[in-house]
């Protein structure tokens, strides 16, 4: 049987500041992220599994998703605990607001790591992260491979 690989895409809102970094993005601002998240497997074949011919379900895939990287990161700001931003994270998490505090400076480039981790942990032993595409803005993005990290 072939691999195939499936993909689905999400989006969310979020917030970050990168501290100690040299230009604007030093500064609170916020991105609509756009993730695809793609996995390889074989589709399934015993014809009285109610998933016959998936490779996974897209909802299933989307459950992990959304509960791992969307409803955590939609409409949350995300502050590297190591800096001083722990400060500003408190402020605002006194007054209501969601604040993610992360061990890593909250680029595309380390979030999409991060993401890919969470990711994995809950996929099913027959299906394979392939890639990750997290798109910042209209033209910028980063992309995570298995096959780049093995």
């Amino acid at each position: 049987m072939s691999n195939i690989r499936i993909t689905k895409q999400f989006s969310f809102e979020t917030g970050h500041a990168l501290y100690g970094y040299d230009g604007k993005c030093r500064n609170v601002h916020g991105h609509s992220y756009k993730l695809s998240v793609t996995v390889i497997g074989t589709p399934i074949t015993e014809t009285n599994n109610v998933k016959y011919g998936m490779v996974i379900d897209f909802s299933d895939l989307k459950k992990i998703v959304k509960a791992e990287i969307v409803d955590v990161f939609d409409h949350a700001t995300v502050f590297n605990k190591n800096t001083p931003h722990v400060e500003l994270a408190k402020e605002l998490s006194d007054r209501g607001h969601n604040v993610l505090l992360v061990n890593y400076q909250p680029t595309s480039e380390m979030m999409v790591i991060d993401f890919a981790e969470k990711i994995k942990k809950h996929l099913p032993k027959t299906i394979t992260l392939h890639s990750l595409k997290l798109q910042e803005t209209d033209s910028s993005f980063a992309e995570w491979y298995a096959t780049d990290n093995e």
